[in-house]
């Protein structure tokens, strides 16, 4: 060895678990939400704006007596014009964050950004669940097969109870027979969850959105003139019968025009909480004053399938 020899320790080990460092990714994940889409479909007022008051009546018009061929020499004949009122009573609605000065000012994430994003998504989940609780607060159900009742559907042979055609052209069958408008004068809509969607898209005569052209919205696709939207906010029901096992019912919806409305006295508005604590916090929240309610109650039916 010569002068300039250099000797290592090859026993000494450096630790370096201080050294490395947590990466932060500036991309923010959300959770998942649901397919938000019966607000699309309301007939919306807002006269509580510029009126006071805590409801918004709709004016209903029933039909005339149906008129006819005239002879000369008589007087034509009149007939009284007559209506019914629908009152939706509205209500504050709203969600709040909150989040101290410390943490907007040592995270790395822009906290307030991603809280308005969250009470965005909040509000569009808070909407479309009033519309869906309003719609199926109808009376009008009918069951897969056209049996009686929900425990009925219990019997699914050759799948039977499920979602399918037959299901569809009856309920258009009872939806006409009471004169029930189509949605801007085009086709029913009906609400269907992902699990009915599936059993459909098999049906020979179910035509996918991505074919024609989608018109509204979570559209997937179409039956003769009947437009289908696929959402997880359709209710998964569990049933219990008398005798068998439990097996679950899911409820779809279809309505025609003018089902439901939408009263709003105050559109949503993100809010800030002002200064708190000498600005040591800061809250953030949406704020409406909204409601919803039947309009038409026949021209809105619940379908019960497998």
């Amino acid at each position: 060895m010569g002068d300039n020899q250099v000797n290592y320790d090859m026993t000494t080990t450096t630790s370096l678990s201080l050294a490395v460092l947590t990466v932060y990714s500036k991309d923010i994940m959300f959770h998942a939400q649901p397919v938000l889409r019966y607000a699309q479909f309301a007939t919306k007022k807002t006269e509580l704006g510029v009126t006071p008051g805590l409801k918004i009546t709709f004016m209903r018009y029933n039909n005339l007596e149906l008129g006819g061929a005239l002879e000369e020499g008589t007087p034509m004949g009149t007939q009284a014009l007559t209506a019914s009122q629908v009152h939706i009573e509205v209500k504050e609605y709203g969600n709040a964050v909150k989040v101290s000065e410390l943490l907007l000012q040592s995270s790395f994430d822009d906290v307030l950004a991603s809280g308005a994003r969250l009470l965005g998504l909040d509000y569009a989940k808070v909407v479309d669940i009033m519309f869906r609780d309003t719609v199926l607060a109808s009376p009008n159900v009918y069951y897969a097969g056209g049996v009686a009742d929900r425990e009925a559907l219990a019997d699914n042979s050759d799948g039977k109870a499920e979602f399918n055609s037959d299901v569809i052209q009856d309920a258009v069958e009872i939806l006409e027979t009471k004169n029930v408008r189509k949605f801007n004068g085009d086709a029913y809509i009906c609400f269907i969850h992902p699990h009915q969607a599936r059993t459909l898209k098999d049906d020979p005569d179910f035509k996918n959105a991505k074919d024609y052209g989608a018109i509204y919205a979570g559209e997937i696709g179409r039956v003769d003139d009947v437009i289908f939207i696929s959402t997880t906010q359709q209710p998964v029901i569990e049933v219990t019968p008398s005798e068998g096992d439990t097996f679950k019912v899911y409820q779809a919806v279809i309505f025609g025009d003018n089902a439901y409305g939408w009263a709003e006295a105050l559109p949503v508005e993100m809010r800030d909480g002002g200064i708190e604590d000498f600005g040591r916090s800061h809250s953030l929240a949406w704020y409406s004053i909204m409601g919803a309610g039947i309009i038409e109650e026949d021209n809105i039916l619940i379908l019960e399938t497998r």
